[in-house]
């Protein structure tokens, strides 16, 4: 499942960090005016969970979703350039080949491609042709239906169906998000993601309402159907999961 060397196939924790005019924030339910100021120095947060043994980070431009481009580019380039060895996955306000080059180059190791792979699928198989290895889809779902633009949109396309559509394209990995559920601290919705795992090939990265060790422990549990890391933001900030244990369950042995 990853591709970097000397890291085993255990399921990943991946501390999310989302990025609102330059400052760590937590969304609920993506909503731009509910949100939680974590921290004025997001570099700093990246090493908080570096520290506590994280083997990637997971990195948001909430005003880039929004506003179709990236606005945050500084401050991932800060903490790409502070985190050379580790995987840094960056989404929001990804829409050209462009903003994948200058991502890249900044050091990050994958991209994560939203609302433009579910309005124009063709641009995720461009994509993965130009930056091999390099792209991730996401696709955020309420009631299995499939959001973007911010999730201000809710469309007419199951994500299952949608994720069949990439199977060939070569992308790394899925981010499936539960919308309802993120930022909201009601767990994670384990059968919504063993469904995205099961519609595809493609490896699927879990995201939303994740709480507490306990969702980890049931999302190991079903590891092996396809899910290959575990995102969270507002559990790790609020102190109700434990980054260092959490990693640490993952890489038990069953």
């Amino acid at each position: 499942i990853e591709k970097f060397p000397g890291v085993e196939r255990s399921m990943l924790i991946i501390p999310a960090i989302d990025l609102k005019d330059g400052q760590c924030v937590r969304l609920r339910q993506g909503l731009m005016d509910d949100s939680t100021v974590f921290s004025d120095d997001p570099v700093a947060v990246a090493r908080r969970w570096v520290d506590a043994g994280c083997r990637r980070l997971h990195l948001v431009d909430l005003n880039g979703a929004f506003a179709g481009e990236p606005v945050n580019g500084e401050v991932v380039t800060a903490i790409a350039a502070a985190y050379p060895d580790l995987p840094i996955q960056i989404g929001g306000g990804i829409r050209n080949l462009e903003t994948i080059e200058h991502y890249v180059r900044a050091g990050v190791s994958y991209v994560i491609i939203g609302t433009r792979a579910v309005k124009e699928p063709a641009f995720v198989a461009e994509a993965c042709r130009a930056f091999p290895g390099k792209v991730i889809v996401g696709l955020d779902a309420r009631d299995g239906l499939v959001a973007t633009d911010g999730w201000a949109e809710v469309s007419e396309v199951k994500a299952t169906d949608l994720a069949r559509q990439f199977e060939s394209d070569g992308v790394s990995s899925i981010v499936y998000t539960d919308i309802a559920r993120d930022g909201m601290m009601q767990g994670v919705n384990v059968e919504a993601t063993i469904a995205m795992a099961q519609a595809s090939s493609i490896p699927v990265i879990a995201s939303g309402g994740i709480t507490n060790i306990e969702d980890i422990r049931a999302l190991k549990a079903v590891a092996d159907q396809g899910i290959c890391g575990a995102i969270t933001g507002r559990a790790i900030y609020e102190g109700t999961l434990d980054v260092a244990q959490a990693q640490r369950l993952c890489d038990e042995v069953a």
